[in-house]
C-alpha cells in the first residue's frame, strides 16, 4: 500500500498563496552544444524527462536525470551544460510563490534542491503534457493549475523543516499566521508522534500559552486535538484502503481496536464501521438519485441506521 503522507502544504489555505509563472514554461531541447551561464530574478524549477544534464549551482554541481527535480532559487548563479551524447530534454518553469502576497513562501523553508520525484509514473506523464502543451509566448489557467501540482510534488518531496531564520520576516498577525501554519503543517506530517504537538508548540516564536490560544482561534482546534484528527484521517484512508478495523487501529497507534473506534466516532462523528458503509454507497451511486443538498442529509442518516 502507498505511504500516506500529511502533506508539508496540506495546513496553509489556498487563500494565503499566490502562485505567479513569471512567464512560459520552456521546453528544454539541449544537445552537446548547449551550455548556459545566468542569474534568474525569480524562482526556476527545473525536472528532467529525458538525457542527463550537468549543473554548477552557486559552484555546486549537481546533474539531472529522468525523474528528477531541481529548484534554482532567485539570485542564483547557474551554469549548466550537457555532457553526453543523447538530448538533454526537460521542462523549467520560472515563477514566485508568495504567502500573504508579500513573502516568498520557498525561503521559510529548508529543501534539498534536487530531489527524485516520487509517483513518478503518475507525475511523469503529467510533466511531459505540461512540456507539450505549453504556449510559447503566454501562461494559461490550465498549465497555471498543472504546476501547482508539479511545484507541491516537488516540496513534499524535497521539504526537510521549516527555518527559524526566515529570509523575510514577517510582523503582526501575518507573523502569527504563519507561525501556525508552520505548526500545523509539522503536526499534519507526523500525526502517529506522540511528542508532534508539543514539539510544534515549543518550536513557535511565543509564549506556548499565547500561541496555544492563537492556534485554536485561527483553526478551531487545540495543536493536540489537530493532531488527533489528522491521525483519524489517515486511519480513514486506511479503512479505504481495505485494511480491517483492527489493522487500522495499529496502523494509526491504538493497541485496542476498541478504543481506537470510540476516538474514531468522536473525532470524526461515526464509527469506522459507518464510515465505511458510507464509502461504500457513495461509490455505488447510492445517493446520486438525490438532490446534491440532501445527499449529504442522506450520507449522514447512516450512521443513526446502524450501531456505532
Amino acid at each position: 500500500m502507498d505511504e500516506i503522507e500529511g502533506g508539508i502544504l496540506s495546513a496553509i489555505p489556498a487563500s494565503a498563496l499566490t502562485l505567479t509563472l513569471t512567464r512560459a514554461a520552456i521546453r528544454m531541447e539541449h544537445s552537446r552544444t548547449w551550455s548556459i551561464d545566468k542569474t534568474n530574478p525569480v524562482e526556476d524549477l527545473v525536472i528532467c524527462l529525458e538525457g542527463v544534464g550537468h549543473y554548477l549551482i552557486d559552484g555546486e554541481p549537481r546533474e539531472m536525470r529522468p525523474g528528477e527535480a531541481m529548484l534554482i532559487m532567485r539570485g542564483q548563479r547557474f551554469q549548466g551544460w550537457n555532457e553526453g551524447p543523447e538530448t538533454y530534454r526537460g521542462v523549467a518553469q520560472h515563477f514566485t510563490l508568495d504567502i500573504h502576497g508579500r513573502h516568498n513562501l520557498l525561503t521559510q523553508m529548508e529543501l534539498r534542491p534536487r530531489v527524485a520525484l516520487g509517483r513518478w509514473s503518475l507525475l511523469g506523464p503529467l510533466a511531459r503534457h505540461y512540456r507539450q502543451t505549453a504556449p510559447s509566448a503566454s501562461v494559461t489557467l490550465s498549465q497555471h493549475h498543472l504546476f501547482m501540482v508539479l511545484l507541491i510534488a516537488y516540496v513534499e518531496d524535497a521539504f526537510l523543516t521549516w527555518r527559524r531564520d526566515a529570509a523575510y520576516p514577517m510582523e503582526g498577525a501575518d507573523a502569527m499566521d504563519l507561525a501556525v501554519m508552520k505548526a500545523a503543517t509539522m503536526i499534519a506530517a507526523n500525526p502517529l508522534d506522540d511528542g508532534i504537538a508539543r514539539e510544534a508548540v515549543e518550536a513557535a516564536p511565543y509564549n506556548p500559552d499565547y500561541f496555544l490560544r492563537a492556534f485554536q482561534k485561527r483553526l478551531g482546534l487545540t495543536p493536540r486535538k489537530y493532531q488527533e484528527r489528522r491521525r483519524m484521517e489517515r486511519a480513514m484512508h486506511h479503512l479505504e484502503a481495505g485494511l480491517s478495523v483492527a489493522a487500522t487501529a495499529a496502523e494509526v497507534g491504538y493497541a485496542d481496536p476498541y478504543y481506537f473506534s470510540r476516538m474514531f466516532k468522536r473525532v470524526l462523528g461515526l464509527s469506522p464501521r459507518d464510515h465505511l458503509r458510507r464509502v461504500e454507497i457513495s461509490r455505488h451511486g447510492g445517493i446520486m438519485a438525490y438532490d446534491e443538498p440532501d445527499q449529504s442529509a442522506r450520507l449522514g442518516d447512516i450512521a443513526g441506521q446502524s450501531g456505532a
